[in-house]
C-alpha cells in the first residue's frame, strides 16, 4: 500500500479501512451474480498480483498531443494551481498538497465492490483534476498509465472535479509496456461535473493480451452539466469494466461513445448504465465493436429512469460486426423506468459482413481483402462521425485505424 510520498493520515486510514472491508466482499461468481453471466473469473487469484507503480510513459500511449498538459509515471508533475486556477497533479501528490479537495471528493462517486475496495487500498498512480468555478482549461490534459512490471497489479485512480461553469478536456490512457508483460490492471474513475460545467473525457485501454482488466468508471452530472465521454477498449485478455453516468440535476446531459476491436481469444465485457435521477435530463449512448478470430465481447446496457425523473430522453445502441465465424458477441440492452412521461429507446445488432456489400465492391474491381476492409472501416466510421471536427475526431480515428490494422493483420 505504499506510495512514492508520505501520505496524510486520513488517506492511510482510508486505505486501512478498505483493506479491512475486503474481508467482507466476495468476488462475483460465474452466473452467481447478475452482470457476470458471461465473464467467469473463478480462476483469477487477485492476491497473486502484488501492487506495483506505473512505468515511464515516454514512448507509450494511444494518443499524443502537442501542447498537452501531461501526467504519468512516478514523480511526474503537470501543473499546480493558484487560488483561482486549475489543479492538475498526480493524485498521490494532490492528496498531500490539496487534502481539503481530495478528501472531500475521493470515493464519493464510485460504487463499492471488491475491485473498488482493492483499488481504495492499493492505488498508486492516476490524476487529480480540479477546475474552479467558471474556469476553462484550454489545453487538453493527457494522462498515461503504463503497466510495466510482470506479474503485478497496477491500481490507478482518476478523480476529476469541475465546479460550476468550468470546462476541461481530459485524455486518460492505460497501456502495457510490452506485448508479453502479464498482470492485472484495476482502475477507478470518478467524474464530478458541476452545474453548467462541461467535461470531455476520452479514455482508452490498449493493454496486451496477457493482462486482466477491471474498471469502475462513474460520472455524476449536476444541473445543466454536460459530459461527453468517449471510450476505446482495445486490449486485455479478460475482465469487466463498468461505465456509468448519473444525471443528477435538471437539464443534465451525457453523450457516451464507445468502440472496441478484439482478436485472438480476447474477451471484452462492458457494462453501461445511464441513470436519470432528475427531470428533463438527456443521454445518448452508442457502442460499436469489431470481432475477429475466436474473440468474444459483451455489452450490457441499462437506461434507468428514477421516480420523478419526468421528461427524460434517453437512447442507447450496441452494434457488432463479426469478421470471423468463430467470434461471438452478446448485446443486452435494458430499460428500468419509474416515470410515465419519458422517451427511451434502444437498439442492438450482431451480424457478419454483408455478402451483398462485398459483391458490390468486388464487382467494382476490388480484391476480397480490400472489400472487407472498406466494409469494416465504414462500420466504425459511424463512431467517428459522432465526434466533432478537430483533434478529437483525428485522434480517435487514428487510434481506431491503428487497432484495425492489428486486428485484421494488415
Amino acid at each position: 500500500m505504499s506510495t512514492a510520498v508520505t501520505e496524510p493520515d486520513w488517506l492511510t486510514s482510508r486505505r486501512v479501512g478498505a483493506a479491512e472491508r475486503l474481508d467482507g466482499l466476495e468476488l462475483p461468481t460465474f452466473r452467481g451474480v447478475a452482470g457476470w453471466e458471461f465473464t467467469p473469473i473463478d480462476a483469477l487469484d487477485l492476491d497473486a498480483y502484488a501492487p506495483a507503480r506505473a512505468g515511464d510513459p515516454d514512448g507509450h500511449g494511444v494518443f499524443d498531443f502537442e501542447g498537452a498538459v501531461r501526467v504519468g509515471g512516478s514523480g511526474a508533475v503537470a501543473a499546480d494551481a493558484t487560488s483561482e486556477g486549475p489543479i492538475v497533479l498526480p493524485i498521490a501528490e494532490a492528496a498531500i498538497r490539496h487534502p481539503e479537495l481530495v478528501e472531500k471528493h475521493l470515493g464519493t462517486v464510485a460504487k463499492d465492490s471488491p475491485f473498488v475496495a482493492r483499488n481504495d487500498a492499493h492505488w498508486s498512480d492516476g490524476v487529480f483534476v480540479h477546475v474552479p468555478r467558471g474556469v476553462h482549461v484550454d489545453a487538453p490534459i493527457l494522462v498515461t498509465n503504463v503497466h510495466e512490471q510482470a506479474g503485478t497489479a497496477l491500481h490507478t485512480r482518476t478523480l476529476v472535479v469541475l465546479e460550476e461553469g468550468a470546462e476541461a478536456e481530459i485524455w486518460d490512457q492505460t497501456v502495457s509496456a510490452d506485448p508479453e508483460t502479464d498482470g492485472l490492471v484495476n482502475g477507478v474513475v470518478e467524474l464530478v461535473v458541476g452545474p453548467n460545467a462541461r467535461l470531455r473525457y476520452v479514455s482508452a485501454q490498449e493493454l496486451n493480451e496477457q493482462t486482466w482488466v477491471f474498471g469502475a468508471q462513474r460520472a455524476i452530472v449536476a444541473r445543466d452539466g454536460h459530459v461527453d465521454w468517449v471510450t476505446l477498449g482495445f486490449g486485455s485478455k479478460n475482465g469487466k469494466v463498468f461505465l456509468e453516468t448519473k444525471l443528477d440535476g435538471p437539464g443534465a446531459h451525457a453523450s457516451v461513445t464507445g468502440a472496441y476491436a478484439s482478436r485472438g481469444r480476447q474477451h471484452i465485457d462492458v457494462d453501461t448504465l445511464q441513470e436519470h435521477a432528475a427531470e428533463k435530463t438527456t443521454s445518448d449512448l452508442a457502442f460499436r465493436g469489431i470481432l475477429n478470430d475466436r474473440s468474444s465481447t459483451v455489452w450490457r446496457g441499462m437506461i434507468q429512469v428514477d421516480e420523478g425523473a419526468q421528461q427524460t430522453d434517453a437512447f442507447q445502441e450496441s452494434r457488432n460486426l463479426l469478421v470471423s465465424k468463430k467470434a461471438h458477441a452478446d448485446a443486452i440492452p435494458g430499460l428500468e423506468i419509474l416515470a410515465d412521461d419519458v422517451r427511451c429507446t434502444h437498439a442492438a445488432a450482431i451480424a457478419q459482413i454483408d455478402p451483398d456489400q462485398l459483391f458490390y465492391l468486388r464487382s467494382r474491381g476490388l480484391e476480397e481483402a480490400q472489400a472487407k476492409r472498406l466494409v469494416i472501416e465504414g462500420f466504425l466510421e459511424a463512431t467517428v462521425e459522432r465526434l466533432e471536427d478537430g483533434p478529437i475526431r483525428e485522434q480517435v480515428a487514428g487510434a481506431i485505424e491503428d487497432r484495425l490494422a492489428a486486428v485484421l493483420g494488415a
